[in-house]
């Protein structure tokens, strides 16, 4: 596994294992397996009631703590500050561990307004060691300079919708022009388009890989940390089998060219979405 180094000076693995969807006591085996074949980015959420199957796996993978990166969010109905505060500390109290490495405000929420108080939990919480590095998600360069402007701290990751009909170059380049690593949820997109598309299968036999690691290939070139989700143990280990090729910078490029200003799956512009 290769890292990227944040803004904090943190190492971070280029890819992650998406559990959104992954619950009891199947979620900790197939969390397990991942981690035993190479995973060490886990990526949970509050909302998505998961953080104590999530830790449980990690206490019981046998991998040391400090060799594993978890990620979890702050969910919109928490982001006033003193509940921001508690909801932290449920959810490293929800693992089972002693703090959470990498915790994010899921999204901004623009209208309630109140993410740059959020964000101030945030800082705080880390400055305590309930966390050790803080990002956010869904935050567009507008979000973002708000953050910078008010409180002077920037994220270190940013976590956005982004796959080949969607692929975010221009928030990449923002946040790369502020040293922030954008990391990509949902990063194949509809999966069974994806499998099929001519496109990507084309590149894929070319290099004797599958679609799912072409894709995934893609994000890392260009700078994006993939968090794919997978409970099957044999694509969990493909998705991160993809350290040992590279794309050319044309295909690369003619990927890029499948992306289209609606391309999102279910129309969650952080411009105006809300989630509580």
């Amino acid at each position: 596994m290769e890292n990227y180094i944040l803004n904090d000076g943190f190492a971070i693995p280029k890819v992650g294992l998406g559990t959104y969807g992954l619950r009891g006591e199947l979620g900790v085996r197939q969390i397990e397996t991942a981690i035993q074949s190479g995973y060490r980015l886990i990526d949970s959420a509050y909302n998505y009631e998961n953080e104590g199957i999530v830790g449980k796996a990690i206490r019981n993978s046998g991998v040391s703590r400090d060799q594993i990166t978890l990620t979890s969010k702050l969910p919109g109905r928490y982001h006033e500050y003193d509940k921001a505060m508690i909801a932290i500390q449920e959810s490293i109290a929800r693992t089972g561990l002693d703090y959470i490495d990498l915790y994010l405000i899921h999204w901004p929420n623009p209208k309630e307004d109140k993410y740059v108080e959020a964000w101030q939990a945030l800082i705080n919480a880390q400055k305590l060691g309930l966390v050790r590095s803080i990002g956010t998600s869904n935050f567009l360069p507008e979000h973002i300079d708000r953050l910078e402007k008010e409180t002077g701290v920037l994220p270190a990751v940013n976590q956005v919708e982004t796959h080949p009909n969607f692929n975010q170059e221009a928030q990449r380049e923002y946040d790369a022009s502020k040293g922030i690593i954008t990391e990509a949820w949902s990063p194949i997109g509809r999966a069974t388009d994806m499998m099929s598309n001519d496109l990507i299968t084309e590149i894929a036999q070319a290099h004797n890989k599958t679609a799912y690691q072409v894709i995934l290939r893609w994000h890392i070139q260009r700078g994006f940390l993939p968090i794919p989700k997978s409970g099957n143990y044999q694509r969990q280990r493909q998705n991160i089998d993809i350290f040992d090729f590279n794309l050319s910078e044309g295909e690369v490029a003619k990927i890029n060219s499948m992306s289209h200003e609606d391309g999102r799956q279910k129309d969650q512009n952080p411009a105006e979405y809300q989630e509580f």
